[in-house]
């Protein structure tokens, strides 16, 4: 073969592979246009809200005497309190305060989702108070002999502070908190193992307050619950000393035929003691307020005069109950009214 001839024959084959790389390069840029083509429109980009800093502050404060079986139902309704949340806020009512909060629950026949239903309202209390507004616990029902004043942790419940969820990532001993929430550490999980009546005693719970500067100004119980051992079974009844008349009372029952004639006597001794010793408590009651308030500090005297409390009840949203004709400023025996519904 002549010299030319391999050089041609050279070319010919350096040619081949560079018209392969031509024809893949034509399809790579036929299959960028086919996939362009083929290629879907940009969706919108998706909007997540954030959380709100205070969101689950109303769920935080502990639900005080509801029932352990209402709580899930309570939060199942998408509540919305944005009002204590902005209670907080620069130019609301609590900006700037220090304040204790806890929570109960209101049941009420309420139309929602185009049918009337019993629903477990929630509430929150604010109390605005330099110290905890109480470290006790007041336990009363119908079915109770007695009422009870225990200290919180008894029921596992005390003060602690709420933590912000844009602070939740900080050790909490630095952090200086102004919201106390109540919070009850006895776990649900647990309660088949307690007695009925200690599960029952959370049901019965009530915030208590004690009042030194109004609670004389409030009139004092004159009845006394009466459990008399009569045979053949106990005597159930209230008695009020102020008015009802011991003999006519007695023989009331016995026409009922709640007492037997021969017990009568002994009934009447049984409801004068009673009468003797709710008497001498309401005395002791008196003169303890006395002392208490006559060994006051200045300071504290003022933070007594100057607590104040707000009662929160849920926004009304499209997505909850109307509740605006179910509002009250009612909060408990103990604490009496509020001084403001929001």
């Amino acid at each position: 073969m002549r010299k030319g001839a391999k050089r041609k024959a050279s070319q010919k084959e350096g040619a081949k592979p560079e018209r392969e790389s031509h024809r893949e390069e034509s399809k790579k840029t036929t299959s960028r246009a086919k996939r362009v083509k083929a290629s879907k429109p940009e969706s919108e980009p998706e909007y997540i809200e954030d959380k709100r800093n205070l969101e689950d502050l109303w769920k935080e404060a502990f639900p005080v005497g509801t029932e352990w079986d209402q709580l899930d139902s309570v939060y199942q309704v998408n509540w919305n309190f944005s009002n204590l949340e902005d209670a907080f806020e620069e130019g609301g009512k609590l900006h700037g305060k220090k304040a204790y909060l806890f929570g109960c629950t209101e049941p009420q026949l309420v139309s929602f989702k185009g049918e009337s239903k019993v629903i477990c309202i929630p509430v929150v209390v604010a109390v605005v108070s330099p110290f905890p507004p109480s470290d006790k616990i007041g336990i009363n029902s119908v079915q109770r002999e007695s009422e009870e004043i225990i200290p919180m942790k008894q029921m596992k419940m005390d003060w602690v502070p709420y933590i912000p969820l844009e602070n939740r990532g900080s050790q909490v001993d630095k952090l200086h908190s102004e919201i106390f929430i109540l919070r009850c550490t006895q776990r649900r999980a647990a309660l088949k193992h307690l007695k009925i009546d200690r599960v029952k005693k959370y049901e019965y719970c009530l915030p208590y307050f004690y009042q030194p500067f109004k609670e004389d100004e409030l009139e004092q119980s004159t009845e006394v619950q009466i459990i008399f051992p009569g045979e053949p079974k106990p005597i159930f009844c209230e008695f009020d000393w102020e008015l009802d008349e011991l003999e006519e009372f007695t023989d009331k029952l016995i026409q009922e035929e709640e007492l037997s004639e021969d017990q009568k006597d002994a009934f009447k001794e049984f409801v004068k003691e009673k009468v003797r010793e709710a008497k001498k408590a309401n005395r002791e009651a008196r003169e303890a307020r006395k002392k208490a308030v006559e060994e006051m500090s200045a300071e504290t005297k003022a933070a007594f005069e100057n607590m104040r409390f707000y009662k929160f009840y849920p926004v009304q949203t499209p997505d909850t109950p109307d509740i605006s004709n179910v509002k009250a400023p009612f909060i408990n025996r103990y604490y009496g009214k509020a001084h403001e519904i929001l």
